[in-house]
């Protein structure tokens, strides 16, 4: 108990250590940053390149990947409410110290939902599209995406290395499942998931579209702070 007592303390050591690299400025950028809906345009593109490359089989990967998400989020939902460790905003020992962005969330964090979900999308499509280019952007993705969570004040480290973890095996899980099923029910269809990469020009795209609304993110935070917006 003393053991688990000294690890907790440790969390919220580098917790408050992380969460105090704080301005109005990176309060923007974060803020635009853990906002599921500024990916959608990364999203949409992951998704044409499923339709493209998977063709007829772009329906069996696009339900597996509903799964991976509403799988991820509901496990995580479920530990928040079977563990209920308290989110940092919540916490009555360190409340006054956490630099909170934007609302405070549900009352207890872990696990990290936006951890569980963004590992599993990582693992999951990681697999399907086979190539290290990729896998590199949306390790990078997921770190910083993850990090905001601390910056806003709502996840301890902790909250967000147990969401990733119930991510990876959601994402690896489901992976596997499809491949089980391509080749129990949909083997002699092509092409095989299996056997399909993501190319490197196509790569290189995701990589555009990840750099320019990153770069969006700046510039547009840039302009609000220069002309008093905010």
């Amino acid at each position: 108990m003393d053991f688990l007592q000294s690890i907790l303390e440790w969390d919220k050591d580098l917790f408050l250590y992380l969460n105090g690299f704080n301005s109005g400025f990176w309060d923007t950028i974060m803020m635009l940053n853990t906002r599921k809906e500024t990916w959608i345009p990364l999203y949409l593109t992951l998704l044409y390149y499923i339709v493209k490359n998977y063709r007829n089989k772009a329906v069996l990967i696009i339900v597996a990947l509903v799964l991976v998400v509403a799988g991820a989020d509901q496990l995580a939902g479920l530990l928040k409410v079977t563990v209920q460790r308290l989110r940092p905003v919540h916490d009555p020992a360190i409340e006054h110290l956490v630099h909170n962005v934007l609302h405070k969330g549900g009352l207890y964090g872990f696990v990290s939902a936006h951890a569980a979900n963004s590992v599993a999308i990582l693992v999951f499509t990681a697999s399907l599209f086979k190539r290290r280019s990729y896998f590199y952007m949306m390790l990078i993705w997921t770190v910083i995406f993850c990090y905001t969570r601390i910056y806003s004040g709502v996840h301890y480290p902790l909250d967000l290395l147990g969401g990733a973890l119930v991510g990876w095996g959601i994402g690896f899980s489901v992976y596997k499942l499809l491949i089980f099923t391509e080749q129990r029910f949909f083997k002699a269809r092509s092409p095989q998931i299996g056997e399909t990469a993501l190319s490197a020009d196509q790569s290189k795209t995701i990589w555009l579209v990840y750099i320019l609304l990153m770069s969006g993110m700046f510039i547009t935070t840039y302009l609000l702070h220069h002309y008093n917006y905010l």
